[in-house]
This record gives C-alpha cells, sequence and structure tokens, in this order.
C-alpha cells in the first residue's frame, strides 16, 4: 500500500506564533515528531500540508518555512493560508503565494465565520481569484455550514473543493457512539451534487475527543461513499490534532491525572481503519489512500 495524507499539519512555535495551540498540542509537531509517527509497512508516504493557521501575517512565512523542510517531512504539496474576503489584499497575497510551486491550493477557515461569510460577494470573489489560478480550496466548517457550502460550490462551480474532516459532524465516542443524523447526510449529499466538490477522510478521531473505534466510525464513511463515490473520497490524517485524546495502553509517558495526551499510533490506526473499510467495501483502496488526493492536488 502507498499512502499519500491529504491532510497533514506542522507547526513549531518558536518558528511560528499560533494563538490557537494549547495542551499537549502546545509543542513543535515537525518533520522530526512526523518521522516518530509514520505508517508502517506503506512502501511509499508523502503528503499534502494544510495550513496550521499561524497568525496572518506569517502565512508567507508559514509557506516558506514547510518549503525548508518539505524533503524531510515528505510534503508534495502546499495548502497555504489566505483570506478570501480582503479584495485587492487576498489578489496581492495569492500573487505572493504563486511564487512558490509547492502552492497548490488555499484554505480559509470557516468553521467560525458568521453565517451567509461564505456566499458574501466579497468572498466569492477571492473564490474565484483562487479558481483562476488553477487553485483548489478547502473548505473547514462545521456540520450546520454543509448547506452555506453547497451555496458556494454553486456560485463558483469552476473551483475545485475538498470537505474537510467530513464537515466535523456528531460522532460520539467509543464508548457512545452516535449514529450519522438525518440532516448531516442529507446535507453531505446535497453537496456532493456538486462534481467539482471531494471529501476527506479525516478529522473523525478528533471530533471523537480521541476516544474512537472502528465500529463507530465506519456509518459516516459509508455515508460519505454512499454521496460522494469511492472517487471522490481522499484519506487524510489530521496529524497531529487527531492524535490527541486518552493515553494509550502502555504508553510509559501518560498523565496520572488522565488527562489527554499525543497517541503515538493514532496517525498509522487512522490509515489501517480506512485501508481496511475501503477493502471490506470493495473499494479502490489505492484510489482512496492516494490517487484521488494525487489528482485532485495535482501532485
Amino acid at each position: 500500500m502507498r499512502v499519500l495524507d491529504s491532510h497533514l499539519h506542522l507547526w513549531d512555535p518558536e518558528v511560528l506564533e499560533y494563538t490557537w495551540l494549547e495542551g499537549p498540542l502546545a509543542y513543535a509537531f515537525a518533520d522530526l515528531e512526523l518521522e516518530h509517527a509514520r505508517i508502517d509497512g506503506v512502501r511509499d508516504e508523502a503528503a499534502v500540508f494544510v495550513q496550521a493557521e499561524c497568525v496572518e501575517r506569517q502565512h508567507l512565512d508559514e509557506v516558506r518555512w514547510v518549503e525548508s523542510i518539505a524533503p524531510q517531512a515528505g510534503v508534495r504539496a502546499i495548502v497555504a493560508g489566505a483570506r478570501l474576503d480582503r479584495g485587492a489584499a487576498t489578489t496581492a497575497h495569492l500573487d505572493a503565494l504563486a511564487a512558490s510551486r509547492f502552492v497548490v491550493g488555499v484554505r480559509h477557515i470557516l468553521q467560525g465565520e458568521q453565517d451567509g461569510f461564505a456566499v458574501s460577494s466579497a468572498f466569492v470573489a477571492g473564490a474565484r481569484e483562487v479558481a483562476a489560478r488553477g487553485w483548489s480550496f478547502d473548505i473547514c466548517i462545521r456540520d450546520r455550514q454543509l448547506p452555506e457550502a453547497a451555496r458556494l460550490a454553486q456560485a463558483v462551480p469552476e473551483l475545485r473543493m475538498v470537505l474537510d474532516h467530513l464537515g466535523k459532524p456528531v460522532v460520539g465516542t467509543a464508548g457512545s457512539p452516535q449514529a450519522p443524523s438525518a440532516g448531516w447526510v442529507s446535507d453531505l449529499h446535497a453537496l456532493a451534487r456538486h462534481p467539482q466538490v471531494f471529501c476527506k477522510l479525516s478529522g473523525l478521531p478528533s471530533e471523537a475527543g480521541g476516544d474512537w473505534s472502528a465500529a463507530q466510525v465506519q456509518p459516516f464513511l459509508d455515508a460519505a461513499a454512499d454521496a460522494f463515490g469511492a472517487d471522490r473520497l481522499m484519506w487524510g490524517s489530521d496529524w497531529p490534532v487527531s492524535a490527541i485524546g486518552p493515553a494509550e495502553a502502555g504508553d510509559p509517558h501518560a498523565p496520572a491525572d488522565g488527562s489527554p495526551t499525543y497517541q503515538y499510533t493514532a496517525r498509522d490506526r487512522w490509515a489501517r481503519v480506512v485501508a481496511d473499510w475501503a477493502t471490506a467495501r470493495g473499494f479502490d483502496v489505492d484510489a482512496i489512500m492516494w490517487r484521488n488526493a494525487a489528482e485532485f492536488y495535482r501532485v
């Protein structure tokens, strides 16, 4: 098996500034740390770096830093940070990003924006600028925003988009799993009717607080396959965000108070669960674990 991780984060608080890092995530997770989170037994492993929400003024610095460690980290492409609602400033920023041969797309995190923001005239204008460069857009939203993402897809049909983390549905935990809600399934299908939109099989471990099981997440993977078809699905680790949760068995560094910690095997486990699910469903494992992401991001 070969793996192209479509959703890898890297950061170092000593290099760039991040206002959101806390707890077990408030440390460096870069090429050295990734080396200890490799997926066992794969013949080829590479990744697409997705912006890690450093402060806005450092978005270009983040690209340059990732470029500097790309060979060691196996990064083939970069989804850069960009505000798409800034008019001429957006255009200038995209022009600056174009100097990097690694940049293939951008992400403006939408999950915290007000309702209607993604279909505002300013944002749509910025999205069209992204499409004009042949780049893609990563849709990072909450499940309630899926209808708005569909409206954006309708407004800018020339823009290739990919839904991060299946739209962050409520999944529960391994001990208290939640079934996919009818509303999320319906909204996912509505978004998938737009052929330029793909979906990442990523982020569900984080939505479960790191306490998840294969049986718990499989209904969500099935729903994504029903909506998008296996040819528009791509695996992503969401590392290291999705590697935080209850200590794994045998972890000698487990916090004595039982608080969340870094799970050393989480990335490998998520890859195995998705690959095993795809195999069991008769899907093309290489497409989901490598080719679909390679073709979408053009790497």
